[in-house]
């Protein structure tokens, strides 16, 4: 939904740098804990975006061109004439909608709320605006507001009901943000704009369609704090209950919204929200069929849960109003999923146990949910830090108790043979007591039960000069990926120290996951554990600017033999001599060998 050019808008909201002081850096919820609406949200976890437009009847084409990536952001790319691109607008007829039928997909699929796209950067609006003639109910042969009706519907089915406005970008008028090449941006009355069709349309949204759960604002700009501040007042006058999202600007929204396809390393304080889209484009392309397979989606929502926060997954209907077909089966399945698994994930609050080899962690008052993504070789599942008293472990929405053992420090279960869900099955762990909050706990776990151990450079202890910082960067066109590397390592004691608790002897592969442009390549480095040691040359793999992605890549650079378990530090430096940072480091990767 971004483009380069306008990153800079977005990282002040939507991403944060991650230092040595780690925990520190992300517990700020830029957010207003005592609106009424949160208690809902946070207790949703799951919602769904819809991103339709004219866009979606274009479908990644215009003229002879196609497009991958974001396909809403079709008309900036083609640097289509507002005047050509409106016409799109007279063929659009999606006869094909049914909004029963999509809040009854919704609801089958387990989500708790829905926020679609009232107007997007095309400035094309979705809904009946007495405001401007460029909507769907007078500018298309439909003739018809669908916002009434799926409004309608997603209330009859339990749902919470939300729009989307891009408040600022509007390329289809002169005053609005992002069209250079129609409109001189030296002409643009920014504040025109919004007198007259931003903030009008946002009232119309607030005041036609019942009550909404929240506004999804997007692209700030134009308005000084103080100017958003008063929009946002006059706004909550209408709808007091109706939560507003980060991204309105100057972090004044109700709960944070992280990047797209970001999720926080580490379980972050407040209400929050990390948004995917089921492909690689949020607007409907044709020829886009890289869709996330239902374990992918399962997988997703646990991890958001597991550090305290919703997901909020994108379809992409097309221009009859229909959704691809995969978006239909595969979110169908995470709802059925969900009707054994569902308390797992709904009311949850972020794991007590950080992330293991085996999966991830939720948790309610006296209960702890394992999700079990990977089974441990032997069956025997480690839980490490558990000091509250244990009264019993079974799998969740079944009477199937499990044995285990409880010894100072952790808890092992005895998994059965085959396991319900091979895809993330989870046990409810119920005790009395206090359970410790082991959540931002830096000792990671080893265990040659596994396929491998992969430890992001997050949880290391940083030394020296050594920094950690998010670098965004994308394949596709808005296809945005987001990666904490550690960085600025030039000299010895800029040391990344990785404290383990490896749980079984033998050979393990030491793999470096790492970026490194031509500046950096072939400077040595050393990887060091308990007197072993592993010299290597760094590896080219790719220069990086705000126009090329961060390329990374896998260098094993040897084996480290454990020959009594424990706790362990493994280190990763530079060696002396070097001019330029060693390499953005990723994570590191033990692998057992066989």
């Amino acid at each position: 939904m971004k483009r380069f050019a306008l990153l800079l808008w977005t990282v002040c909201l939507c991403s944060a740098l991650f230092a040595q002081d780690m925990p520190d850096m992300w517990t700020k919820s830029g957010g207003n804990p005592t609106h009424p609406g949160l208690k809902w949200f946070t207790e949703a976890k799951f919602g769904l975006f819809i991103h339709w437009g004219l866009y979606s009847k274009l479908g990644g084409r215009w003229k002879d061109s196609s497009y991958y990536g974001s396909g809403e952001w079709i008309m900036n790319r083609a640097k289509a004439p507002a005047a050509e691109y409106a016409q799109v607008a007279k063929t659009f007829n999606p006869q094909g909608f049914d909004a029963d039928e999509w809040a009854t997909i919704a609801r089958e699929a387990g989500v708790k709320y829905l926020v679609i796209t009232a107007k997007h950067h095309e400035g094309f609006s979705m809904f009946d605006s007495k405001v401007t003639d460029f909507d769907i109910v007078k500018a298309s042969p439909y003739g018809k507001d669908p916002m009434k009706a799926l409004s309608r519907a997603c209330r009859d089915n339990g749902i919470q009901f939300g729009f989307y406005y891009s408040q600022f970008l509007d390329w289809h008028e002169p005053n609005g943000g992002g069209n250079s090449w129609d409109f001189k941006t030296k002409d643009k009355d920014y504040q025109q704009y919004y007198r007259t069709k931003s903030i009008p349309q946002l009232r119309e949204l607030l005041t036609n369609y019942g009550p909404l759960g929240l506004v999804w604002f997007d692209m700030p700009g134009g308005l000084t704090p103080e100017q958003t501040k008063r929009m946002i007042d006059s706004l909550r006058l209408l709808q007091p209950n109706c939560l507003f999202s980060s991204r309105v600007g100057h972090g004044l929204g109700d709960y944070r919204d992280f990047g797209d396809s970001e999720v926080p390393p580490v379980p972050i304080d407040g209400a929050w929200e990390s948004i995917y889209t089921h492909n690689d484009s949020w607007g409907y392309i044709q020829h886009d069929l890289n869709f996330k397979s239902p374990e992918e989606i399962i997988h997703l929502l646990s991890n958001v849960a597991s550090k305290g926060g919703n997901l909020m997954l994108n379809v992409g209907p097309d221009g009859d109003g229909k959704w691809p077909q995969y978006s239909i089966n595969y979110l169908k399945a995470t709802g059925k999923w969900l009707q054994q698994y569902g308390e797992s994930i709904y009311g949850t609050t972020y794991g007590l146990i950080p992330a293991q080899p085996w999966g991830v962690t939720t948790s309610k008052p006296g209960k702890l949910f394992l999700h079990v993504w990977e089974t441990p070789a032997n069956r025997k599942l480690r839980i490490p830090g558990v000091d509250a008293k244990v009264k019993s472990i079974k799998i969740l929405g079944t009477r199937q108790t499990l044995t285990f053992t409880q010894q100072p420090g952790e808890t092992t279960v005895q998994l059965p043979v085959t396991l319900p869900d091979t895809r993330n099955t989870v046990l409810v762990m119920e005790y009395d007591g206090q359970q410790s909050d082991l959540s931002q706990l830096r000792t990671q776990t080893v265990s040659n039960q596994y396929k491998a151990a992969e430890i992001p450079a997050v949880w290391a202890v940083y030394n020296g000069a050594a920094k950690n910082k998010l670098f965004t960067w994308s394949h596709y066109f808005g296809d945005w990926k987001h990666d904490n590397c550690a960085y600025d390592m030039t000299a010895p004691e800029d040391a990344l120290v990785f404290p383990l608790d490896i749980q079984d002897t033998g050979d393990y592969k030491v793999i470096l996951d790492y970026a490194c442009d031509q500046a950096s390549a072939t400077q040595q480095g050393v990887v060091t554990l308990n007197g072993q040691q592993l010299p290597f040359l760094t590896l080219f793999a790719g220069n990086y600017d705000t126009h090329q992605p961060l390329m990374f890549i896998h260098h094993a650079v040897g084996i480290l033999h454990i020959d009594k378990p424990g706790k362990h530090n493994l280190t990763v430096k530079p060696v002396s001599g070097n001019k330029k940072e060693l390499f953005r480091l990723r994570k590191i990767i033990l692998q057992p060998v066989k």
